[in-house]
């Protein structure tokens, strides 16, 4: 690889989309990192001005590379490789939010079960 190309698992380890390299290459296996609109491998080389669509759970983020970088630095560092789209930050503010709506909703109990509540919720499953 030249000095204007860097690893795709690289670099989304440096600009700390994932927390390691093993992470990242899983997802780029998986199907959850798109470069300029088509599926990669781990390996594949990307330069400044790719477009990358990266989906980590119920989020998608849609960014264009800045910079390149093989070295993982502070997080102030790492925010500088790249910049994301207006559309995405807009749709996953909204999913967010969503989502703390629908939270708002689902049961949570008061406390941590005791041992007498877990043998009812035992008993309850059928395990006991």
């Amino acid at each position: 690889m030249d000095q204007n190309s860097v690893r795709l698992d690289k670099w989304l380890w440096a600009a700390r989309f994932f927390k390691t390299r093993a992470l990242a290459s899983a997802a780029i296996s998986g199907g959850k990192v798109h470069v300029d609109g088509v599926r990669s491998k781990p390996a594949r080389a990307i330069a400044v001005g790719d477009r990358l669509r990266i989906t980590k759970g119920a989020y998608s983020f849609d960014i264009i590379v800045r910079a390149l970088s093989e070295q993982r630095g502070p997080a102030s560092v790492a925010q500088t490789l790249y910049s994301e789209t207006e559309e995405s930050k807009a749709q996953r503010l909204i999913q967010g939010e969503q989502h703390r709506l629908a939270s708002l909703f689902a049961p949570r109990p008061n406390h941590r079960p005791g041992k007498h509540d877990r043998r009812q919720l035992l008993k309850h499953k059928g395990k006991m």
